[in-house]
């Protein structure tokens, strides 16, 4: 069974960081691009960013580049999404996501999805 499950986020004041983790089994993990997205209330699922299955390649969302650094250890199955100076307009529930093939930042690409953590950046 594709299991993901995000987890780190929490409650910050504007201008600290969180560190999300997004850890997945069942698959072939190394054999994925994993995608970070995020829905605020209200609003449609964007995607944040995203990395290939060697980590090779990233994207970001222009609202989080420069702020934002994904990654992933292959050995640990888990991608991280480290983010700085957080500002509240970043508020969401933040989700990870698996697809075979490339890196998009596409949220209607993705296969498999894992229940979200809820970043809540205050003013």
């Amino acid at each position: 069974e594709v299991q993901l499950q995000a987890s780190g986020g929490g409650l910050v004041q504007a201008g600290g960081s969180l560190r999300l983790s997004c850890a997945a089994s069942g698959f072939a993990f190394d054999d994925y691009a994993i995608g970070w997205f995020r829905q605020a209330p209200g609003k449609e699922r964007e995607g944040v960013s995203c990395i290939s299955h060697t980590g090779d390649t990233t994207h970001y969302a222009d609202s989080v580049k420069g702020r934002f650094t994904i990654s992933r250890d292959n050995a640990k199955n888990t991608v991280y999404l480290q983010m700085y100076s957080l500002k509240p307009e970043d508020t969401a529930v933040y989700y990870c996501s698996a697809r075979w093939g490339l890196a998009l930042m596409d949220p209607e690409s993705y296969d498999h999805w894992g229940q979200g953590t809820l970043v809540t950046v205050s003013s």
